[in-house]
């Protein structure tokens, strides 16, 4: 008989690890608070950067396997899902140094260039001095990719239900429970990726397990969207994703990259307020928009920074920017994405569905900890 897993969340990650699991020739029931397509978790919206940019070897691996799974997405969906834009990191020359060795040893092509020669090619931005162009970064389709991964998950044996919020998780015997509603679904493991959702949902069964979730904060981001100005920038091949690592005082860290049809999004990064998933209003804070305009004028200059639409999104954060993927008796814990697990979802989903079937190991870095002994 084929093992049987819940999925908890059809966002980019639950989408994705329904699908591994049934290729795996898993029983697949996914199970989605809100319908589908929504814009209450941190998977909406209709594009994401996708980047080998970072200092961490195991996270430039992962990119990797990412890229590698939604190529077969692509392949196996006949849609396109990420546009070869390239991706720029510029500012913090030891950042930067960091990113080019792990590149290195990833075997991934990278190009070094001044600001000068580098506004000279995206006359749309602003540099700090030292500026690196990854080719093998771009821009998925998010919306579209999230679509993909349910339908290919369902293609493969899935069964998807939405509108059916999980309320508890209960473990007893040969099984897993989970209550949504007035039912209750029981298989031979659960894989929680409910997002901003998973920490209130898992503490409670995780404590009487003695195990501890590392801290997750849930916070509200204000990134906008800013209309190309005419020019030599008002063209789609002018924009590559980038992320800024600042060295000057009073500039946060910022990304962006274009959202076609709505223009240039452009976010600093998890710099927003802790809130209730549940209690979220979506308002836009103009204290905050004023210093997203600010930062804008003096550094992407290719867009009318006059005109922003503001934008609410979740984030689910670790205290390092860590993912937490680990198996606790026979519920699989996916949370903690920081803002930046979109892009890893098929590489993601290969983890959780090997820590669901087969029980491996955790990496380390990802891990949760046993509770320290009460008084």
């Amino acid at each position: 008989m084929a093992t049987s897993v819940i999925v908890i969340g059809a966002g980019v990650v639950g989408a994705a690890t329904a699908w591994s699991l049934a290729r795996e020739g898993a029983s697949v029931l996914l199970l989605e608070a809100f319908e589908r397509g929504h814009d209450r978790g941190s998977s909406h919206g209709a594009t994401r950067i996708f980047r080998h940019g970072y200092a961490e070897q195991d996270y430039v691996e992962l990119s990797v396997r990412a890229l590698q799974g939604w190529k077969e997405l692509e392949r196996a969906t006949g849609r396109t899902l990420l546009d070869a834009t390239g991706a720029l990191d510029h500012g913090d020359p030891a950042a930067l140094k960091a990113i080019a060795a792990a590149q290195d040893a990833a075997g991934l092509p990278y190009e070094r260039l001044t600001a000068a020669e580098a506004e000279v090619r995206w006359p749309g931005l602003r540099f700090e001095e030292h500026v690196l162009f990854s080719p093998g970064g771009g821009r998925l389709r998010a919306a579209d990719a999230v679509e993909s991964l349910l339908d290919a998950a369902e293609r493969a044996g899935a069964q998807l239900r939405f509108g059916a919020r999980v309320t508890a998780v209960d473990e007893s015997g040969d099984g897993v429970t989970v209550t949504a509603g007035d039912d209750a679904h029981t298989a031979d493991a659960v894989v929680v990726a409910a997002g901003s959702w998973t920490p209130l949902l898992l503490r409670p069964w995780l404590a009487a397990n003695g195990v501890e979730l590392p801290t997750v904060r849930v916070t509200e981001e204000q990134p906008a969207h800013f209309p190309l100005l005419p020019g030599p920038a008002d063209t789609e091949s002018a924009w590559p994703s980038f992320v800024h690592h600042p060295t000057r005082d009073g500039v946060a860290g910022a990304y962006g990259l274009l959202t076609p049809g709505e223009g240039v999004k452009v976010g600093f990064h998890g710099v927003g307020p802790e809130i209730d998933p549940d209690a979220r209003d979506r308002s836009i804070d103009p204290d905050r928009l004023e210093q997203l305009q600010r930062y804008v004028a003096e550094w992407v200059p290719g867009v009318d920074a006059t005109r922003p639409e503001g934008i609410s999104c979740l984030y689910d954060s670790t205290e390092q920017e860590d993912f937490v993927l680990d198996r606790v008796g026979r519920v699989v814990i996916a949370t903690g994405f920081s803002g930046h697990g979109f892009k890893f979802g098929p590489a993601l989903s290969d983890v959780l569905a090997r820590l669901a079937l087969h029980g491996e190991k955790a990496a380390p870095r990802f891990r949760v900890a046993v509770a320290p002994p009460g008084p």
